[in-house]
């Protein structure tokens, strides 16, 4: 990012406290600054009773156009962990655009990690729960490959990619 001009915006990701983004977002617009949460609608069932209600898109993050003068003042309510910059503000805006298109669709939508080719992963459910490899190939995902280093060789298992976690 280059470095700022006097009283020019820049758009930051907002690294909030655990259940505070509808809190940060109140703030932002009492203080008139430029931001969007993602919203999404969830149903939660208790016996016979549905609960509908909004929650987060992206759990912990709001994002916002903040002048840097006055990036000490969102600051004051105690409800951020740190703020972010965005490198890309270009690439950034059309990714949020996207976001905005696909919520305001209705579809139903998940969040998943974005996993490259060769992350290592470890599986979360279902009978190889535990087990750790690396993707084969997110752009068309069949699964994963776990090594057997002493032959050179690997087995690739056909696993569905919400049944695994990258590893750090």
């Amino acid at each position: 990012m280059n470095t700022p001009a006097p009283g020019e915006a820049h758009w930051f990701v907002c690294h909030t406290k655990p259940r505070c983004e509808k809190k940060l977002s109140a703030l932002l617009t009492a203080e008139g600054v430029d931001h969007y949460l993602p919203l999404i609608e969830s149903v939660k069932r208790y016996g016979t009773q549905t609960k509908r209600f909004t929650k987060p898109l992206f759990a912990g993050y709001v994002f916002a156009k903040i002048v840097l003068e006055n990036k000490a003042r969102i600051y004051q309510q105690d409800l951020l962990a740190r703020v972010i910059p965005v490198g890309d503000e270009g690439l950034f805006m059309r990714q949020m655009e996207a976001v905005r298109t696909i919520v305001a669709s209705g579809l139903d939508l998940s969040l998943r990690p974005l996993i490259k080719r060769g992350t290592r992963v470890r599986v979360t459910a279902g009978p190889l729960w535990g087990l750790e490899g690396v993707v084969d190939d997110p752009a068309d995902p069949q699964g994963i490959i776990v090594a057997v280093d002493v032959l050179q060789q690997g087995l690739h298992v056909r696993i569905s990619l919400e049944n695994i976690e990258p590893l750090p």
